[in-house]
């Protein structure tokens, strides 16, 4: 589970060959979720509506490098950090 991103308590993953539709994993404390790239929506998990703001914010300015992290961990690529919120 690479770490690509981490901002104000918040860390942001990919697995390695993980299953459709192409998402994230957000964790913030005891809070996990799951995040579709594609539409920048919640697909599973719980999540405090600010930081899931703050997550939704954040993938919508890195939307296009998330789909290319995506296909790197298909590939099981080395994954690149992705800018974190300021």
């Amino acid at each position: 589970m690479p770490t690509i991103c981490m901002f104000r308590g918040i860390k942001i993953y990919m697995n390695y060959r993980d299953h459709l539709p192409p998402h994230f994993h957000a964790e913030y404390g005891e809070y996990n979720c799951c995040v579709s790239i594609e539409e920048i929506e919640l697909i599973s998990g719980e999540m405090p509506n600010k930081q899931l703001k703050m997550i939704y914010g954040w993938a919508a300015l890195h939307q296009e490098e998330l789909k290319e992290e995506w296909y790197l961990a298909q590939l099981q690529k080395e994954l690149f950090p992705i800018e974190p919120l300021k």
